[in-house]
């Protein structure tokens, strides 16, 4: 998609968000303590994402500043991407 609409001025560029504490997450995944340590131990920051953090990354991407940026996936996941370990989970 990136490369069919760069002709038109159109940069495409998507966002791969790790977990955040939306509502539907506090009470389903998060609403078990298993759970929430399974999901932390694979976070290296060591917490959940906030919506605003990834809608900050959307509007950088929708700015002239990524005027650059073009057919890139950004991941605002807490370091969940480069994890291929779990690390331990604060009490």
């Amino acid at each position: 998609m990136a490369v069919a609409l760069i002709k038109h001025g159109i940069r495409v560029n998507a966002l791969g968000p790790g977990t955040i504490g939306t509502e539907l997450v506090m009470n389903s995944v998060m609403a078990s303590e298993e759970q929430r340590k399974t999901v932390l131990s694979r976070t290296p920051i060591g917490r959940l994402g906030d919506a605003s953090e990834v809608a900050s990354v959307a509007s950088f991407l929708a700015s002239d500043d990524a005027s650059y940026i073009v057919g890139q996936t950004i991941y605002p996941d807490g370091g969940r991407l480069i994890l291929n370990y779990t690390v331990p989970v604060n009490e």
